[in-house]
């Protein structure tokens, strides 16, 4: 088969689009002939390299994948063949205290799939029969590939972690981003009143378009202050915030007394600086948040097909134009996701 690998770190450069042997599934494993791939930030910070999260190598990444079930390792029978599927991108042991209750993004054991195993910038992977969820025929591929990471991580964020509440003031960062167009959307469907900030003024008519009562180009303006002027000085209840660096600061000056501000990521660095007497004279709450529980994946499968959430894809590559796509991700030039799609 064709896939996209590199075997070793560095920047885009080191994408190879070459022959691979296609792989056998195990044990409670199927082959997946891939339909589509969706990119994401982290396939980039694996790729530069990362001291703290080892990868197998050479690696194939891809966290994102629709496709259908081509084959079936031993001891499966569903989904069986030809089914048409997504891959949960959370993998997890599935028999630890934290599965078993419901917490399965909290294993010990967890990882991503892509990242802590070969993903799906090619024609065909292997994955966990457990881990593939069977999709309903009005989600397209395309469509598929565009939702599960990113829909999966702002849904644990504002109702989970922030416990986001229908009339709150929502503020999110980077609404360009997969993450960011699924946060706006959710926000929305809720009954936030939703902020959003942009990097460009490119972006602002498509934030304005997806539901954002307010956008701010965070590249040129002052967060805090627009957010300020918006709301009468009070501020907002929530800040869904995934940059990072000193947007955290401004995430946090952003935030109405006991305001929360929810956080998955740092692609602007992992440094913020926090006035701590700022927090609690306000009573303020900083939340951490990492993906998602596959009962909240499936929760949001239906929302997907009912049209009531809807992916937004910027655009596509084929998969053998990998470097390019990650490159244009980099550039931060995206609006919704990017996707790869096999030539075969």
């Amino acid at each position: 088969m064709k896939a996209v690998r590199f075997h070793e770190h560095g920047g885009a450069e080191v994408l190879r689009y070459e022959d691979v042997e296609t792989p056998a599934p195990g044990p409670g494993e199927v082959l997946v002939k891939v339909s589509a791939c969706a990119l994401n930030h982290l396939d980039i910070w694996i790729r530069n390299g990362v001291p703290s999260y080892k990868i197998p190598m050479p690696h194939i990444s891809g966290c994102d994948v629709s496709g259908w079930i081509e084959k079936l390792g031993q001891g499966v029978s569903s989904p069986p063949k030809g089914r048409r599927i997504i891959v949960s991108p959370g993998v997890s042991c599935g028999s630890c205290e934290l599965c078993k209750s419901g917490h399965d993004n909290l294993c010990v054991d967890y990882k991503i799939f892509g990242a802590g195993t070969q993903g799906g910038y090619a024609e065909y992977c292997v994955a966990r029969a457990l881990d593939c969820i069977p999709l309903p025929d009005d989600i397209g591929d395309e469509e598929a590939a565009a939702f599960p990471l990113t829909f999966l991580t702002a849904w644990h964020m504002l109702f989970t972690r922030a416990k986001l509440q229908k009339g709150e003031t929502l503020l999110v960062v980077g609404a360009g981003s997969g993450v960011g167009t699924a946060a706006v959307q959710m926000g929305r469907w809720a009954g936030a009143r939703v902020f959003a900030t942009v990097g460009s003024t490119e972006k602002l008519e498509h934030a304005r378009a997806m539901g954002a009562e307010h956008v701010i180009i965070h590249s040129t303006e002052r967060v805090r202050d627009r957010v300020k002027d918006v709301t009468g000085g009070r501020g907002v209840d929530v800040v869904f915030e995934h940059v990072g660096g000193e947007m955290l600061t401004e995430a946090l000056a952003s935030l109405a007394k006991n305001g929360r501000v929810v956080t998955c990521g740092a692609t602007a660095g992992g440094q913020a600086t926090i006035d701590i007497r700022f927090v609690y004279m306000r009573q303020l709450t900083l939340l951490g948040s990492m993906m998602g529980t596959r009962r909240e994946l499936e929760e949001i499968i239906p929302l997907i097909s009912q049209r009531r959430l809807r992916p937004v894809i910027d655009r596509t590559f084929p998969l053998s134009g990998a470097a390019e796509a990650q490159t244009w991700m980099e550039k931060r030039g995206n609006f919704g996701k990017i996707l790869l799609l096999p030539e075969g």
